[in-house]
């Protein structure tokens, strides 16, 4: 879709949609345009909608999105990754916190434990972050550095290295 001529790339998209859902009911499938969302992901589709709230596809006004999840990495209108990252750090701070709360916890056992419920996620599809901001990159470095002093079981205002 070119930024000067919006309206006829969504009349377009409009009409494919509608093709789609008829050769769905043709086939005996179902196709359920409720539950869909709109992704514009380059520069010039962004800068071609910047005023649209909803575009009509398969007969149905679909919002918008700002982001959306794909093999569990949230992708956002810029490729920043911040939503993503932030998914990541509530989650490992979350497993950081209950394993703080546990007394009897061996280096051993916590080791395990940090590999387990923490480096995974935020080792999980981490060459998608490859060229993303430094401060993005820096939040998953604390996570880190927060997932040894957990280990170590030392407070967490001390020094990581």
């Amino acid at each position: 879709m070119r930024a000067d001529n919006t309206a006829d790339g969504l009349s377009v998209l409009a009409a494919c949609t509608i093709d789609v859902k008829h050769w769905y009911m043709q086939n005996r499938h179902q196709l359920n345009p409720d539950k869909s969302e709109v992704h514009m992901e380059t520069a010039n589709q962004l800068q071609a909608v910047s005023s649209l709230t909803s575009v009509f596809v398969a007969g149905v006004d679909l919002s918008i999105a700002n982001s959306m999840k794909v093999l569990g990495v949230t992708l956002d209108r810029r490729l920043t990754f911040d939503d993503h990252v932030s998914a990541v750090a509530r989650s490992c701070n979350y497993h950081a916190r209950a394993m703080r709360h546990v007394q009897l916890l061996t280096v051993d056992l916590a080791q395990t434990l940090a590999c387990t419920l923490i480096l995974s996620r935020i080792d999980y599809c981490n060459a998608v972050l490859h060229g993303a901001p430094s401060c993005t990159i820096q939040k998953l470095q604390r996570l880190q550095n927060n997932a040894a002093r957990v280990v170590l079981q030392v407070p967490r205002r001390s020094h990581a290295n």
